[in-house]
């Protein structure tokens, strides 16, 4: 799903408003300097920590994301499934990359991108059923150990982040 063109929904107060996902955030995360939207926009525009996100322009990039609730920007694409597990449609995604790169490459005048006919033609083989779930079994713990070790880093992060200034200016000292 594209993400919104999120200058179209400003906050309408400081209170019911969420950071704007752009190609930027998702290399970096959401700083101080980031835009924000309404939370007012229907509720497949909100990502979560854990979300699948595909930048299809400029840097083409997939990722968990693995920050603060937001609002998807255009030129994002949020990858969900009903039918398949995250780790299947995330590293099918990442097996395209360079394929995508290639194709953005090959027709940018101004800034590379891809279109929907080139997602509709990448080739995904799709196992039988039983051993999808068999994969599954041994796939979705992985997963679910990658994204709560990016948790964690986001924590020792922003922990450092608060009291590196305070180390640096005394405030607070190290004692052994």
């Amino acid at each position: 799903m594209n993400g919104l063109a999120c200058q179209k929904f400003p906050p309408e107060n400081d209170t019911e408003k969420l950071p704007v996902l752009k190609i930027r955030e998702l290399k970096s995360g959401i700083g101080d300097d980031c835009d924000y939207a309404t939370t007012d926009v229907h509720s497949e525009y909100i990502v979560n920590a854990g979300d699948v996100i595909f930048a299809w322009s400029a840097s083409l990039m997939v990722k968990i994301w693995h920050g603060q609730t937001c609002i998807l920007n255009q030129h994002l694409f949020k990858v969900t499934s009903e039918e398949f597990p995250k780790w299947f449609y995330y590293h099918w995604c990442k097996f395209h990359l360079d394929e995508f790169i290639a194709i953005s490459q090959a027709h940018a005048t101004t800034m590379g991108h891809i279109k929907r006919g080139d997602l509709d033609t990448a080739i995904v083989t799709v196992p039988p059923k039983d051993e999808l779930n068999n994969m599954n079994n041994k796939m979705s713990p992985i997963l679910e150990k990658l994204e709560s070790n990016n948790k964690q880093i986001q924590t020792l992060q922003n922990l450092r982040d608060t009291l590196l200034p305070k180390l640096m200016s005394g405030e607070v000292r190290v004692s052994y």
